[in-house]
Order: C-alpha cells, then sequence, then structure tokens
C-alpha cells in the first residue's frame, strides 16, 4: 500500500452502520420478542398494496402470528390460531358471534401475498382478509386463500412490547 493510500485512509469516514430492522422488515430467520417471550421469526406474508406484514413466530412448539402494519405510526396485533370454519368466502357475515362475544366488521381487503418460510399459506397469490373487533376490544382475522380459511383471535400489543432482538 503506498504512502498516499495510507494518509487517505487516515482521513477517510469510517463506512456507516447498516440501519437496524423494523419489525416490518424481519424475515425468517430473525428473533424478536413480543411482550417479554422471545419468538423465532419462521415466516413472513407480505400483501401487496399494503404497508404491512403478518410474521409467523415459534416459541418451541407453540406458533402465533404478528401482523405489523405502518400506519401513523407501526401497529401490533398478535393472533393465535383458533379452530373454526366457513364454507363460502362471499358469505362471510359482517357480524361473528364467538363464545358469547360479538364481532363486528372493522376492515376488509384483498390482494396478491408473497410469502416466505412458514406460513399458513404455502405459495403466494390472491388473499381476502376480514378483520373484526367485539366491543371489549377483542380481535378476530379471516384469511381465505385457495379455497382454505384460517381464523385467528388477538389483541392489539402496544409498541414498547416489540422489539427485534436479532435481524439477519
Amino acid at each position: 500500500m503506498g504512502i498516499f493510500k495510507r494518509i487517505g485512509n487516515l482521513f477517510s469516514k469510517p463506512p456507516a452502520p447498516a440501519a437496524p430492522k423494523s419489525m416490518l422488515d424481519l424475515s425468517p430467520g430473525d428473533i424478536c420478542e413480543v411482550s417479554l417471550i422471545t419468538y423465532e421469526v419462521t415466516g413472513r406474508t407480505k400483501t401487496s398494496g399494503r404497508n404491512a406484514a403478518v410474521l409467523t413466530l415459534r416459541d418451541g412448539s407453540r406458533i402465533s402470528y404478528l401482523h405489523v402494519e405502518q400506519r401513523e405510526q407501526l401497529q401490533y396485533t398478535l393472533y393465535l390460531p383458533i379452530d373454526g370454519r366457513l364454507d363460502n368466502p362471499a358469505e362471510v357475515p359482517a357480524t361473528l358471534e364467538l363464545d358469547d362475544r360479538t364481532f363486528y366488521l372493522e376492515e376488509e381487503y384483498e390482494g396478491y401475498v408473497a410469502v416466505a418460510g412458514q406460513t399458513p399459506f404455502m405459495n403466494g397469490g390472491q388473499q381476502h382478509v376480514w378483520q373484526y373487533q367485539s366491543d371489549d376490544s377483542h380481535l378476530l382475522r379471516l384469511e381465505w386463500q385457495n379455497g382454505r380459511f384460517m381464523l385467528y383471535e388477538g389483541e392489539r400489543m402496544i409498541p414498547a412490547d416489540v422489539r427485534v432482538i436479532r435481524g439477519s
């Protein structure tokens, strides 16, 4: 290495550190913490046209789903899968009753999803989503894709309870 190169290296700025990953950018293999429980991200579903993702989280043998959406600020909802069945996506009601709790349709959308890792729907494609809320703030989410329904029950998480531990 020449003398001028060495002198130039003394005065050059060090490279900027890489920006830390946000929860919206996590992908399979990353580690996050939700309500003091550490999870491995094993899958990710991203809907085109929306600044949101659903992360499949694994804590040992337990699987949860974290819906992360950027609106005015990042919003988090942690879901657990539940058993249930609907027959036809054209007949999804605006009001659902489940375990003596009434859920009201809050949002409905559809779009193309891209999947990575282990998710309830292993292939990308057109997906239809219904999100419900009860009067006591419990949440219900229905997803339909390729002739299959998935149902989830969940609760909103405050941003301080969600953080990235290690992002690849």
